[in-house]
């Protein structure tokens, strides 16, 4: 198996959680030395390892936390420091089996040092260095330095450290519901410090829970160069429940703050107190969604070679993958109706197709509202109109399960292509209280897409025949950091799209920047065009929908065209004028008519011929 240092140049590595919330669940009582569990019930250690490992972890911390001599003291176990942590990293390494790293935890010394305590650096170093040389001696992969109060402390143990090993080291303090160590240092000071340390890893864990640990590491990572950044909350605050203490905060809830922590920056993340094996189980699923699981395969070499079934060609998947590349294709967006009557809007997609357009885009649940299955009408609109669909589908509503599901049952139906959305937050739409899944982005939902395209689902397992998902995903040429949204786009790519669909540009230059900037992809591109139906729907569109931007002078055109007829042909010879500047840049465009008006698309599209 790889290296730590390896390993973490890689990817993302998730660490175990808790090991004294699981070893108080299993009945030892608080007032017991956990550390000294080591010597005298090594089976109980180990199956918390165990859990842990079969959870995912790539990490797992050895039961020392506390196993030096001013812990272990008041429990008369001061002479067993050596003994206790090298049987620590012993039953750890006996647990992992080589499928994951060990690394020696090494815990606060409960009291502060010299001038504000009692106890002298030099003392804390040798304190230290006895834990150091029991858990090298026992076979850890790495030192996990973690919960220090203090910089002080995290020195003497890195000094402890380094004066037995050359292994790597991780340093982790933790901070106030401030943000701020107990004596003050701020996130940002911790790190400046560390980076002329001989440490590989600088972060934080304990008191704090998910949440105030975001913004902790989002200001470690704001000023890190040279090192990677780690974060490990706790399961939220304990609560007082039937006589123990419990940790409230869910394993969801904690997995969805995972991929903020790696959104910021941090590549170990695993839990504190009050996480389990299931809280890491799910923070093993956030992971996978946003980089590539590592497996530990054993290879056994079948009877009979098991051929790999090859993926759907992308020509083969939809008559709109066959089209694009071979000529302009346009679709046309309509929102599904808010009641189950779909007369209208199907009416609206014959329309669509006997003025020859390819293909219909189905919105789902457009600005957060409550309408009917965008899945439900694509398959009404495939099955009466005889149109090819596009549907929308975003993250908002579906967990992984019901994200697979879906996908599945669109293929069995029919659909083909599929537009990865990550989805408005339900605070934007009429349910504001609405609860928000997000179990994934867009960039995890292609992730999953083309997984299924391979014939498996996201946990590896064999699903039959692989899919022909004609997946697409959305980009927006017009934000600010667009060097931030083309690196986002690289990862879309990355992860399995085969289409681009833009929000409505106005601006032909944005357009040819933006094109320059993502040549490299080679992937078709189709522009988003929406026709303005009025000056108020335009300033609406502008300051109140997220992702739409409408330049000041195209606003002040629509202000000049008045209302009515004159605003609504106004608003088609813009987006006509948008649509003729880059047609020859662009593989299609995409239409989205406001108010569902496929009339006005129609007239847009007339440009064309």
């Amino acid at each position: 198996m790889k290296g730590f240092l390896e390993r973490i140049q890689e990817g993302v590595l998730v660490c175990d959680g808790a090991m004294g919330t699981m070893l108080y669940a299993r009945g030892v009582f608080v007032n017991r030395c956990f550390d000294e569990l080591n010597v005298s019930n090594p089976a109980l250690v180990r199956s918390v390892h165990e859990e842990y490992l079969e959870a995912g972890a790539d990490v797992l911390e050895t039961n020392t936390f506390g196993a030096h001599r001013f812990k272990l003291g008041p429990h008369g176990f001061e002479h067993q420091v050596r003994k206790i942590n090298r049987e620590g990293a012993r039953v750890a390494r006996e647990a992992v089996q080589g499928r994951a790293l060990v690394a020696g935890s090494m815990g606060p010394l409960g009291k502060p040092l010299e001038p504000l305590g009692n106890i002298a650096f030099d003392a804390a170093v040798a304190a230290y260095r006895e834990q150091a040389e029991g858990l090298a001696e026992g076979g850890v992969d790495l030192f996990t330095v973690e919960t220090m109060p203090s910089l002080d402390q995290a020195r003497a143990a890195v000094t402890a450290v380094r004066a037995v090993s050359t292994l790597p080291i991780v340093v982790s303090l933790t901070f106030t519901e401030e943000g701020t160590t107990f004596y003050g240092d701020k996130p940002e000071d911790i790190v400046r410090t560390l980076e002329d340390w001989d440490v590989s890893v600088a972060g934080a864990n304990c008191s704090q829970g998910p949440q105030p640990m975001l913004e902790t590491v989002q200001r470690m990572a704001a000023v890190a160069q040279r090192l990677k950044l780690s974060a490990m909350p706790n399961a939220g605050a304990p609560a007082l429940v039937d006589g123990r203490y419990v940790y409230l905060c869910t394993p969801e809830y904690m997995a969805s703050y995972a991929r903020r922590f790696i959104a910021a920056g941090v590549t170990m993340v695993g839990g504190c107190c009050g996480t389990t094996p299931a809280h890491i189980r799910n923070l093993v699923r956030s992971v996978r969604m946003v980089q590539p699981a590592r497996q530990v395969v054993a290879v056994v070499e079948p009877a009979v070679a098991r051929e790999a079934l090859p993926p759907v060609p992308r020509e083969d998947k939809s008559p709109l993958a066959r089209s694009l590349g071979k000529k302009f294709v346009v679709s046309v967006e309509l929102d599904p109706p808010k009641g189950a009557d779909a007369g209208r809007i199907i009416d609206r997609a014959q329309y669509c197709k006997e003025n020859e357009v390819d293909a219909i885009n189905v919105a789902d649940g457009p600005r957060a509202s409550a309408r009917m299955s965008a899945q439900s009408l694509c398959v009404l609109m495939q099955t009466r109109v005889g149109v090819d669909t596009i549907l929308h589908y975003t993250c908002r509503d579906r967990n992984l399960l019901g994200i697979q599901s879906d996908l599945l049952g669109a293929y069995a139906l029919g659909l083909r292509n599929v537009l990865a959305i990550t989805g408005d937050p339900p605070k934007l739409g009429d349910y504001p209280d609405a609860t928000a899944v997000y179990d994934v982005d867009s960039i995890g939902l292609i992730r999953i897409m083309d997984h299924l395209n391979h014939g498996r689902d996201l946990a590896g397992n064999a699903i039959g025949p692989p899919l022909g998902i004609h997946i697409g995903c959305g980009t927006d040429p017009s934000k600010p950091d667009l060097d931030k949204e083309v690196r986002r786009l690289e990862e879309k790519v990355k992860a399995g799209a085969e289409y681009v669909m833009t929000q409505p540009i106005y601006d032909p230059r944005t357009v040819e920047r933006f094109l320059g900037m993502i040549r490299h992809l080679a992937v078709p591109v189709l522009i988003g065009i929406l026709p303005l139906y009025s000056h108020k729907n335009a300033e609406f569109l502008h300051n109140e929908v997220p992702g739409m931007t409408i330049p000041e002078d195209i606003r002040e055109r629509m202000r000049r065209a008045g209302s009515g007829d004159a605003a609504q042909a106004e608003g088609v010879r813009i987006a006509q004028e948008a649509l003729l500047a880059v047609r020859d840049l662009v593989q299609g465009a995409y239409i989205m008519p406001p108010f569902n008006k496929v009339e006005l698309a129609v007239r847009v599209i007339d440009a064309l011929r």
